[in-house]
This record gives C-alpha cells, sequence and structure tokens, in this order.
C-alpha cells in the first residue's frame, strides 16, 4: 500500500470511491437517506480539481498495485482546517489506510498552521467512532431543511 499526494489531473480517479460513500450514506444516514450524491460525480470531481489547482485543497491516495483504495482531501483556511472527505473503499478496510490518510490530513493541517481542525460526519455514520478515537468530540448539531 503506497500514500501519495494525487496530482490535479487524477482525481477522475477517485469517482469509484465517491460512488461508495455515497451508498453508504444512503444506506446508514438518519436523514436524507437517499439523497446521495447531492450533485453528479463529474461535477463534485471538477470543483476537486480546482480545488487543488488553486491550492485551496490537498488529497492524498492510498493505492496498491495502481488502484486508489481511498482517499482523503483537506482544506485550509484562516488558521482552521478541514477534512471534507476521508473515504476508504470498504475491501480496504481494517488495513490501515484510513489511519494512514488520517495521519497525512492532521500533519499537513497541522504545518499549515491550522489551530482546529474540523470533519462533519453524516448523522447515522459509524466513522464518527473512528475520529473520537483521535480526540474528535461532537461540538454542534446542522439542522438543515430543504426547501
Amino acid at each position: 500500500m503506497e500514500i501519495r499526494e494525487l496530482a490535479g489531473g487524477e482525481v477522475y480517479r477517485l469517482e469509484e470511491c465517491l460512488r461508495e460513500l455515497a451508498e453508504h450514506h444512503n444506506r446508514v444516514a438518519e436523514h436524507f437517506k437517499g439523497c446521495y450524491p447531492k450533485k453528479p460525480y463529474a461535477e463534485i470531481l471538477g470543483s476537486f480539481e480546482e480545488d487543488v489547482g488553486s491550492g485551496k485543497a490537498r488529497i492524498a491516495v492510498t493505492e496498491e498495485k495502481g488502484r486508489i483504495l481511498g482517499f482523503c482531501k483537506i482544506s485550509a483556511c484562516g488558521g482552521a482546517g478541514t477534512v471534507d472527505y476521508l473515504i476508504v473503499l470498504k475491501e480496504a478496510r481494517g488495513r490501515g489506510c484510513g489511519d494512514a490518510l488520517f495521519s497525512w490530513a492532521m500533519d499537513t493541517l497541522k504545518q499549515s498552521g491550522a489551530g482546529r481542525i474540523e470533519v462533519k460526519v453524516v448523522a447515522g455514520n459509524d466513522a464518527i467512532r473512528f475520529y473520537e478515537k483521535y480526540g474528535f468530540r461532537v461540538c454542534s448539531h446542522v439542522l438543515r431543511l430543504d426547501v
């Protein structure tokens, strides 16, 4: 397993991971099941391409034999960092991919000067336990109404 930063022109390779994430959210989300993805994959990947190209975000991937098994997208602004995405394909879980990607994210955000790091988790997603083992705690609930 290899971890490396993704070059902007490679973002299209993340679609398999995004599809699996949407399926997972549609299965476990306490609210808004069936609403994922919220945008077409091409649009999501296009925004990733823009963010990486402009330096607004960075993406690391874990690979094995040329196949992306997971990725982490981060952004930092004004002393605050955000883990925008952390996805590991189900078949690759339990092999340290998530831990390696998250360690990269934490190190990279701290080096960028982030004094606070946030991650949002869909209500019902058991990934919250993953983040709690790193010391993250729920600090708010976001209420939303789609009209």
